[in-house]
């Protein structure tokens, strides 16, 4: 069976708070390696409404984040004499 509905967004949610139908707003939440989770909030007062999980290919070019190493600070400047008028 041929999968219809596979990227549905919506555009309204009826909000508690408001006590209507509202726009809504699609949040990035958090980023897995199954997928993605998306927060939908309400335009007018923000509330959160609900969530939905992306699932698919992994992104291409994607790779983890490298380790956290210090880098090796460079060596400290010599101070030099100072040349002047007076010597």
């Amino acid at each position: 069976m041929n999968r219809q509905f596979g990227d549905l967004e919506a555009s309204e949610l009826y909000c508690p708070k408001c006590g209507r139908s509202q726009p809504v707003r699609e949040r990035l939440l958090l980023i897995l390696p199954t997928g993605e989770i998306h927060e939908y909030r309400c335009a007018r007062c923000l509330t959160s409404l609900g969530q939905r999980t992306v699932t698919g290919p992994a992104i291409q070019g994607a790779r983890p984040a490298p380790a956290a190493h210090p880098r090796p600070r460079p060596p400290a400047a010599r101070p030099r004499p100072v040349r002047g008028l007076l010597g």
